[in-house]
C-alpha cells in the first residue's frame, strides 16, 4: 500500500510567476504540498497570455488557458490578490502565518514596501522558509536588475559553447532549445527549499533563501567550467561534439543521423569491430581517449566516411548488439511515442475546469512507497479565492464577498 506524498501536510505559499519560481513550487506540488499560487487579479501569472498554443476546452476549441501555462503549474490552488492593496498584502501575510515555505521571484527589494519581505514575514512566522528566485541574486552590483533567462543564456557562457563551430556555416551564439537557465534555477530552488525543511526539523527555525539565475547558470556548465579553471582557454562552440571525450558525437548515416556515445576504451572498441574497422581500435594516434581528443580531426573524417555508408537504423542495431550507446535524434512527438517513453507514461492527461483535459509531462520524481501525486491540472485564475479564504483562513460569508468585490471585474 502506498504511503502519503513526501510533502502531504506542508503548506506553501507561491508568490512567483513565469518559468523558474512555479517550476520549483510544482515541484513541491508533485510531491504533496499544498501550493497556493497568487496571482495579479486581472491578468495572474505572465504566462497565462503566452499562446498560442492553448488547453482546448470540451468541445476541442481553444480556451484561454496556454499551453506554456500549463507545464509549470499544475496540482496548485490559484488565489486573486493585488499585493499592492492593503486588502492584498494583509492577505498573504495572514496566509504566510500558517505557511511552511514561501517562493517569490520579486527584484531584490521589491516586496519590502508592501511588508511581504523575508524580514517582516519572519517575524509573524519565524519557521518560514522564504525562497527569493532573482536574476542576479539578492547582492552585487547587478542585484537590482531584472534577468532572464536568455540574457543568461548569454550572460553565463552557455551561448558561447552552444551550437556549430564559428568556422562551419551555422556558426555563431546559439541559445538551447529550452529555457534550460528557468529549469535548473527551479531545480536549485527545489534542493534548497527541501534542505532547508529538512534543517529546520534540527533548528526549529526558517531561514531566507538567495537563489539567482546567474549563480544556477554558471555552476550547471560543470566539466566547462572545469575546463577553463585547468586549461586557463574559455571552451568554445564544438557543434554536436564532446570536449572531452572522441567519439562522442552526432554522425550522418546513409538516410539521417545518429548519435555514438563511446564512454571508455571498450565501448571504443567494440565500436571500431562493429563498424568494420577494427584497425582504428589498434592505431597508435588513437588507443587512448587522450591521443583521440588530440587527433579529434583526423579520426572524425575517418569515422564519418564509414558512417554514411550504412542507414542509421542499421547502424543502431549494430551497435546496440555491440553495447556500444547509441541512439536516434527524435523531435518531441517521436520522443514522447518511443516505448520507452510510454512504459514509463511521461505524458499524462488530467481532467481540465474548461470541461477538457490538460495534457502535462510526467514528473521523473519516482518513489517505491509515498509516489508523485497528480491531484489536479494547472488552474483557471483565481479558481480557489474563496475555497482557501473559506477553509483555510476560516473567513465569514460577508468577508469573502467583500473580498472578492474589492478585487474588480
Amino acid at each position: 500500500m502506498s504511503r502519503p506524498p513526501p510533502l502531504q501536510g506542508i503548506r506553501v505559499l507561491d508568490l512567483s510567476r513565469i518559468l523558474a519560481g512555479p517550476w520549483c513550487t510544482q515541484n513541491l506540488a508533485d510531491l504533496g504540498a499544498d501550493v497556493i499560487k497568487i496571482e495579479r487579479p486581472d491578468t495572474g501569472d505572465d504566462t497565462r497570455a503566452w499562446g498560442p498554443p492553448y488547453i482546448k476546452d470540451g468541445a476541442g476549441r481553444d480556451s484561454a488557458e496556454s499551453a506554456y501555462y500549463s507545464s509549470a503549474n499544475r496540482n496548485k490552488r490559484s488565489v486573486r490578490a493585488d499585493i499592492a492593496s492593503p486588502q492584498g498584502a494583509a492577505l498573504i501575510r495572514e496566509l504566510a502565518q500558517d505557511s511552511d515555505i514561501l517562493v517569490e521571484n520579486f527584484k531584490v527589494g521589491g516586496l519590502q514596501k508592501y511588508g511581504l519581505d523575508y524580514d517582516s514575514l519572519s517575524t509573524l512566522n519565524p519557521r518560514l522558509i522564504y525562497c527569493s528566485v532573482t536574476g542576479f541574486g539578492q547582492d552585487g552590483p547587478y542585484a537590482r536588475r531584472p534577468g532572464y533567462d536568455f540574457m543568461i543564456q548569454g550572460m553565463g557562457g552557455l551561448m558561447s559553447i552552444t551550437g556549430e563551430r564559428d568556422e562551419l556555416p551555422g556558426g555563431g551564439p546559439q541559445k538551447a532549445g529550452v529555457a534550460v537557465t528557468d529549469i535548473i534555477t527551479g531545480m536549485y530552488a527545489t534542493v534548497a527549499v527541501l534542505a532547508a525543511l529538512q534543517e529546520r526539523h534540527r533548528s526549529g527555525l526558517g531561514q531566507h533563501l538567495d537563489i539567482a539565475l546567474l549563480d544556477s547558470h554558471v555552476a550547471m556548465l560543470a566539466n566547462q567550467n572545469a575546463n577553463y579553471f585547468n586549461s586557463g582557454q574559455a571552451p568554445r562552440r564544438a557543434g554536436n561534439a564532446h570536449q572531452n571525450v572522441v567519439p562522442y558525437q552526432v554522425f550522418a548515416a546513409a538516410d539521417g543521423h545518429l548519435i555514438v556515445a563511446t564512454g571508455n576504451e571498450s565501448q571504443y572498441r567494440a565500436y571500431c569491430h562493429a563498424i568494420g574497422a577494427p584497425g582504428l581500435a589498434e592505431d597508435p594516434r588513437f588507443v587512448t581517449n587522450h591521443l583521440r581528443v588530440t587527433h579529434r580531426d583526423t579520426l572524425v573524417a575517418l569515422l564519418a566516411d564509414i558512417m554514411r555508408q550504412r542507414t542509421r537504423d542499421d547502424w543502431i542495431s549494430r551497435l546496440e548488439a555491440a553495447g556500444v550507446p547509441c541512439g536516434p535524434i527524435n523531435d518531441i512527438a517521436q520522443a514522447f511515442a518511443h516505448p520507452q517513453a510510454q512504459a514509463r507514461q511521461l505524458r499524462r492527461s488530467l481532467p481540465h475546469p474548461l470541461g477538457g483535459m490538460a495534457d502535462v509531462t510526467a514528473s521523473p520524481l519516482r518513489f517505491s512507497a509515498s509516489p508523485v501525486v497528480y491531484r489536479a491540472a494547472p488552474p483557471l485564475l483565481g479558481q480557489h479565492t474563496e475555497e482557501v479564504l473559506r477553509d483555510l483562513l476560516g473567513k465569514s460569508p460577508q468577508a469573502i464577498a467583500d473580498y472578492v468585490a474589492s478585487l474588480g471585474p
